[in-house]
């Protein structure tokens, strides 16, 4: 599945291909799992998943990465992981990728997005049960972005990381409110979204 998302030319010194891991154990079993102390050891792909990785990679059809950087939990882990050995690549974890955090709702099932998504559209700082709020979300993830643009210059970057985190990243770079983060279509899993940089 791919996504295309047009920049302004000559904004960015590196190419970048937005991933969101592979259907994971989470998804199947319908709970939300944010915090590092469940989700970098526990609920990584399930076996659709692994499936999806391998459909995407037959069919592999954006430029080839030259570095893959990926959250530290293990749904996105084992993503990048795929990725980097077919096409022979290292891993570099980047927690500043990792999944959003929910706060109280870590481990109840996932039907609570919804209430926390609702919140986000009327305060995009809101930290209601201790959820991350969508300001310091998109602030962690443009300084991961920050940071490559300073130490790389026209490389094509993967970077795997969650639905959440990556729909407010997007949101941000179109220089929307972060309060309709939830406006933009959801990105599916394996899904990839290329920033059309040169």
């Amino acid at each position: 599945m791919s996504n295309i998302h047009p920049m302004t030319s000559g904004q960015w010194h590196n190419r970048y291909l937005l991933m969101r891991h592979g259907h994971s154990q989470a998804n199947q079993q319908g709970v939300i799992i944010s915090s590092p102390e469940q989700g970098v050891a526990g609920y990584g792909l399930s076996c659709r998943g692994r499936e999806q990785l391998d459909a995407l990679l037959a069919d592999w059809r954006w430029a080839i990465p030259e570095r893959i950087l990926h959250s530290d939990f293990l749904r996105t882990t084992e993503t990048a992981a795929r990725i980097a050995q077919y096409f022979g690549l290292r891993l570099e974890p980047e927690t500043r990728l990792r999944e959003r955090h929910f706060g109280a709702f870590e481990g109840e099932g996932d039907e609570h997005y919804a209430e926390v998504w609702a919140r986000d559209a009327l305060d995009p700082g809101h930290r209601h049960a201790g959820v991350e709020s969508v300001v310091e979300v998109a602030a962690r993830m443009m300084a991961a972005i920050e940071a490559l643009e300073r130490e790389h210059a026209g490389e094509t970057l993967l970077l795997v990381s969650h639905g959440d985190p990556l729909q407010i990243l997007l949101t941000a770079l179109e220089g929307r409110e972060l309060a309709r983060h939830r406006d933009r279509e959801p990105l599916a899993p394996a899904s990839i979204t290329s920033l059309n940089t040169p």
